[in-house]
């Protein structure tokens, strides 16, 4: 069974990162930070529509400070949005703001509602981490989903991932009339081989949404991930497989079941051109965020040297062994695994 060895330790936002997250548009100032959030006057559990715990408990502030921090949030959300125009943003109000001391990144989930039609959104807001702005930033960069994240100071804002959490899903889910059991297992398939790539690890069924699309004639289903704190820091080599997690034995299944080897590699293969496009396409941003990546360790020395082993023992390729830091095994990872792509690679 594959879980964490530990609690996460969060990595600061070093000089590097810092530089790309500017050039790129990704820092900003914000009206209020993370700080704000945590001065609270009272919380209460949230429940959901059957009477459960969230886990996630509605935070209130005092009359004083919740003007300025509702305006603050607003804000961040038209910045988040609509690249800072709050004038069109008038008609938006917070209308709950929940924390989950559970997560790593203890995030604040806030609630914007729109006043004249009822229609609602989320946005998160979370101390900064680097592990995770990398993650953020890889999947926008190499997979078919683009992520909307700011950072300021030690704060980071990323915008909700839509879909159904992969528990719930496969929890009260697999039995809707229609559903095709060949095209979720050929989704979880691309789904690990994008994350073997890119070292993105403890993808747990709790860590993804599925994403539902209906079609002219079939349903689509695509799996995003939703908690990138895994992104490059454990040693474990098998823990940025999916498809070893026992939390996802029910999508595990469907792929035993209903696919037979040559359309898993045929998946595959898919998965890995559609990166290498990806990457020539990025080839400058992409250069200039492994190069910010490998010049910081993100995780413990242990953890980087037991990776760089298992990889050289599993690639059969002793380059690993020279590599110093977790974006060194990244970057010949993604050269190994994507040789069509290797030039784009700096």
């Amino acid at each position: 069974m594959l879980t964490p060895t530990r609690k996460k330790h969060a990595y600061p936002v070093q000089p590097a990162l810092r530089r790309y997250l500017s050039n790129f548009t990704r820092e900003t100032e914000l009206p209020i930070d993370y700080e704000s959030l945590t001065h609270h006057a009272e919380s209460y559990p949230l429940l959901d529509r059957e009477g459960r715990d969230t886990l996630w408990r509605t935070v209130t502030f005092s009359p004083g400070e919740a003007r300025e921090i509702y305006a603050g949030l607003r804000d961040i959300y038209a910045l988040l949005r609509a690249s800072g125009d709050t004038k069109r943003m008038s008609h938006l109000a917070v209308s709950r703001v929940d924390y989950c001391e559970f997560g790593n990144s203890k995030p604040f989930r806030i609630r914007i509602v729109n006043l004249l039609n009822d229609n609602q959104d989320y946005f998160y807001v979370k101390r900064a981490d680097a592990s995770r702005i990398y993650g953020l930033e890889l999947e926008h960069l190499l997979s078919p989903n683009r992520m909307h994240f700011l950072v300021w100071g030690d704060t980071l804002i990323e915008e909700h991932v839509v879909g159904l959490p992969g528990d719930l899903f496969m929890r009260e889910h697999l039995q809707d009339p229609g559903f095709k059991e060949v095209r979720i297992a050929k989704e979880f398939v691309k789904f690990n081989e994008r994350c073997s790539i890119r070292l993105l690890g403890d993808m747990r069924s709790y860590n993804y949404v599925v994403d539902i699309t209906p079609d002219f004639e079939e349903v689509q289903y695509r799996i995003r991930p939703m908690d990138f704190d895994q992104q490059c820091y454990d040693g474990r080599r098998k823990f940025y497989l999916p498809k070893l997690f026992k939390e996802n034995n029910p999508l595990i299944y469907f792929g035993i079941r209903f696919l037979d080897e040559t359309s898993v590699v045929q998946y595959e293969a898919e998965e890995r051109s559609l990166i290498s496009l990806r990457m020539k396409v990025e080839r400058n941003r992409l250069g200039q965020l492994l190069e910010a990546m490998c010049a910081e360790p993100l995780a413990p020395p242990e953890k980087i040297l037991q990776l760089r082993q298992e990889m050289a023992d599993w690639h059969q390729n002793p380059d690993f062994h020279y590599c110093r830091s977790m974006g060194d095994i990244l970057k010949l990872n993604m050269r190994v695994k994507l040789p069509e792509a290797a030039p784009s690679i700096p």
